[in-house]
């Protein structure tokens, strides 16, 4: 039976189809608005259907496969390559879908759904709001230097010390900079509050998503890092091994091997770089605490002598390397890290 594959350039607005019935063949070519686009679909048959994993495709992919096609996700940066030798055009685009279809290397993405999408946007926003924050309170520090006003380093210190400074009515601040350092101020306090809010709904929908219990096991991941990667990772089988989930997550060195030279580099910082954060920051704090308490289990063992024999920062994004390999593990076979290792 001849099968049918149908590559979409996602747009806000106009959205470009390609058909193809053989294996690097365009049999067709369409240009729909977005009022039109699912209703080509409606009316074809069963095909399936290649969407690259950008912005709207996870909520594409859902209305497709309620109309009964089968929604192929490919990575955006793998697909890219596939038009270098064309100019940038959304038929090219289109085009270069299929032909990274026949890549048997480029793994899909999975679809995801409603709720995991939700909790997405929350951690999206919880960090555009952090970012927003440090830029303030940068500024403002920044800002004061330049009258002579120096404020320690530590986001607790700005605004307490501002607000001094605002009080005082004896040194040299000027006037018109008073009030806007108030309002910087506010804002400051304002985007607090709702990273905390935030963070608060995370921990409320953490016990209703699957495997962040688990994932709650494996020291130094609490329920930012949990709720994160079950909502970015989405599907945790697609990975063979722990190995290969830390590289996705760019924890692992780059490699540079020509004839019998083998070197490993730095790491390579693929794959999303808030996941990555996260997980070194969960690491660093995982660290502290052994070092602080002197722990005795395996892990803390391990990475305090890698601390000794590498460093603090080598050893963290080890260790970090590490909760990613259990990470996967505990998700993968469904189990508590502390009872895995009790069961070892």
């Amino acid at each position: 039976m001849q099968s049918t594959t149908i590559a979409v350039d996602l747009a806000k607005d106009v959205f470009e189809i390609a058909v193809s019935r053989f294996p690097g063949k365009v049999a067709e070519r369409r240009r729909l608005s977005r009022a039109k686009f699912l209703r080509f679909f409606a009316e074809r048959q069963a095909s399936r259907i290649l969407l690259e994993a950008c912005g709207s495709a996870h909520f594409w992919a859902g209305e497709l496969e309620r109309l009964g096609h089968e929604v192929v996700l490919l990575p955006a940066h793998l697909v890219r390559p596939y038009r270098s030798l064309h100019k940038k055009t959304d038929r090219t685009d289109a085009k270069a879908l299929l032909e990274a279809d026949r890549n048997e290397e480029i793994h899909p993405v999975p679809a995801k759904s409603i709720e995991l999408r939700s909790v997405t946007a929350l951690h999206r926003l919880r960090s555009g709001w952090m970012a927003t924050r440090t830029a303030r309170l940068n500024a403002v520090r920044g800002l004061l230097r330049e009258h002579g006003h120096f404020i320690p380093q530590g986001a607790k210190n700005v605004v307490p010390r501002v607000h001094t400074l605002i009080a005082d009515a004896e040194n040299a601040l000027p006037d018109p900079l008073r009030m806007a350092l108030a309002e910087a101020c506010e804002e400051i306090r304002d985007l607090e509050h709702r990273c905390e809010r935030t963070r608060k709904q995370l921990e409320a929908l953490a016990p209703t998503i699957p495997a962040v219990e688990h994932l709650l096991s494996v020291p130094g991941i609490g329920n930012l890092t949990a709720t994160a990667l079950v909502a970015f990772v989405a599907e945790i089988h697609r990975f063979p091994s722990g190995r290969h989930f830390a590289s996705y997550l760019g924890l692992t060195p780059r490699v540079h091997a020509t004839g019998k030279s083998r070197h490993l580099g730095r790491i390579s910082k693929q794959g999303d770089g808030y996941l990555r954060m996260l997980l070194i920051h969960g690491a660093r704090s995982s660290l502290a605490a052994a070092k602080k308490y002197n722990k005795k289990d395996p892990l803390s063992v391990w990475a305090l002598e890698l601390r000794q024999r590498r460093g603090h920062n080598l050893a963290t994004v080890g260790l970090a390397n590490k909760m990613a390999r259990i990470a996967w593990t505990v998700w993968s076979e469904d189990r508590d890290f502390w009872l895995q290792r009790q069961a070892a």
